[in-house]
């Protein structure tokens, strides 16, 4: 594709050439450019459809059309870019990543930063967008932090799938295993029954600048004002109580923190996947009766689950948005009819028939939460 808009380009700047040199002896050959007139005119007539509509399809970054590839796609690499390649989190994401390239013979790579910070999640994307990927599939620390660089991998053809990230603007579909007031609602539930739907309560997530991460804790919080009036949220209501900045020794500082400051405190949520094992951990080493629910995989979970410390984990199967990125980025490649991508089925139990929701991005959204408990969390492993 780009290949021919760059045909299409270098002709027109012929002809406009062409128009211009002639424009300077109007008047004393008019014959003469009335019969090249008459020649490009024919000329234009006779252009290839293809050749037209691939100019007609330069203006809009965001439409899918622009991106469908020429090349076989055994040619195509397709980056998915992570907060964390080392979280147990992102380990089970790339298995779906690679099912996904074992499956279609096309090359997928799956890459994260070295420090689970914004700036050195940019320089990845920055790498790939060098090395000339065919799609870009991140799940961002800080989506602000990373507009311009996707801006620049759209600009060059490049396709833009993100997931957890719903106001980030430059990227072609955002894709969500739900609703984020549904998932939060969700959490905040499942705590209020743990605590009788009472006393205090405090929240983590990994970073403020985490869309859903901020998503999931607001709509906690909007949920136990409407729904539980007993419960009460500390340090005034603010959201959220911490951070662990993607750690579980951080979240277990912090959890620590929180505890000790507030020893009437009975329950604690975390909405990322290193937050619960380090507050269930400080939980325990302090010998408290606080209830923790949250999100993360269940093999960490295992042992607080079983010792009654985490009672709920709420969660979403990683290894299939990764799997799901990948069918996106790829359908759109192949030219694969998406449109605004309502209805999309990406092919894995629980987003066979997505839906739409319009934002600052195009938002896809499934139905895929899985819920863990004691009863349960042992018919999963991962």
């Amino acid at each position: 594709m780009k290949k021919k808009l760059f045909s299409v380009m270098l002709v027109a700047a012929m002809v406009a050439s062409t128009l211009a040199g002639c424009g300077s002896t109007a008047e004393t050959t008019e014959p003469a450019a009335e019969e090249a007139a008459a020649t490009e005119s024919t000329e234009a007539s006779s252009e290839p459809a293809e050749a037209t509509e691939e100019a007609a399809m330069t203006d809009d970054l965001f439409d899918v059309a622009n991106y469908k590839s020429d090349k076989d796609k055994s040619e195509w690499t397709i980056a998915v870019i992570t907060k964390d390649n080392t979280a147990a989190w992102f380990k089970r994401m790339e298995l779906g990543v690679n099912q996904f390239g074992e499956e279609t013979s096309i090359n997928v790579i799956q890459k994260g930063p070295a420090n689970a910070d914004a700036a050195s999640q940019v320089e990845v994307v920055d790498n790939m967008i060098d090395q000339g990927v065919d799609a870009i599939c991140v799940v961002p620390i800080d989506p602000g932090a990373l507009e311009a660089s996707l801006k620049r991998a759209m600009e060059q053809g490049i396709v833009v799938i993100s997931h957890e990230a719903s106001n980030l603007e430059n990227t072609l579909f955002d894709t969500e295993a739900f609703t984020a007031d549904d998932f939060g609602a969700a959490i905040m539930d499942a705590l209020a029954k743990d605590m009788n739907e009472e006393g205090k309560y405090a929240m983590m997530v990994a970073y403020t600048t985490s869309t859903t991460h901020m998503e999931y804790a607001n709509a906690q919080y909007k949920h136990q004002q409407e729904t539980y009036p007993n419960m009460e949220l500390i340090n005034d209501g603010a959201i959220p109580t911490c951070e662990s900045e993607e750690s579980i020794d951080t979240s277990y500082e912090r959890a620590k923190e929180v505890l000790k400051a507030n020893p009437d405190l009975k329950g604690f949520t975390g909405v990322a996947s290193t937050d619960c094992p380090g507050i269930a951990k400080a939980v325990e080493e302090l010998g408290l009766d606080v209830k923790v629910v949250g999100v993360g995989t269940p093999n960490e979970f295992k042992p607080y689950v079983k010792s009654g410390t985490i009672t709920t984990v709420k969660l979403w199967d990683p290894m299939v948005s990764g799997y799901v990125m990948c069918k996106l980025a790829s359908d759109i490649l192949a030219g694969i009819e998406v449109g605004d991508g309502e209805g999309y089925n990406a092919g894995a139990e629980g987003y066979e028939a997505m839906t739409l929701s319009q934002g600052t991005n195009r938002c896809l959204i499934g139905q895929a939460d899985i819920t863990l408990t004691a009863e349960n969390i042992d018919e999963y492993d991962f």
